[in-house]
């Protein structure tokens, strides 16, 4: 079943990208599925063990269930000094 996801991208991501967040439909069952497609979609880098995800503001793990309207947040790593 086709959902209606709200991405949020950040630093690295959002370079690659192009985009701070966008709104996509997806059959992505789960956050882990959702950023297979988008990395094989956009040509993402990192891989999914680098990253942390949020679902709905609250950090989430990978395999969690996706409902339609959710939002999504896919935190890489940031260096700082």
């Amino acid at each position: 079943m086709t959902k209606t996801i709200r991405v949020q991208y950040f630093a690295l991501l959002r370079d690659q990208r192009g985009l701070a967040d966008e709104k996509l439909a997806t059959a992505a069952d789960t956050p882990a599925g959702l950023y297979a497609e988008l990395r094989a979609r956009h040509g993402f880098t990192l891989p999914v063990e680098q990253l942390r995800v949020a679902v709905n503001d609250e950090f989430s793990k990978w395999d969690a269930p996706l409902h339609d309207g959710d939002a999504l947040v896919f935190i890489p790593p940031v260096a700082g000094g």
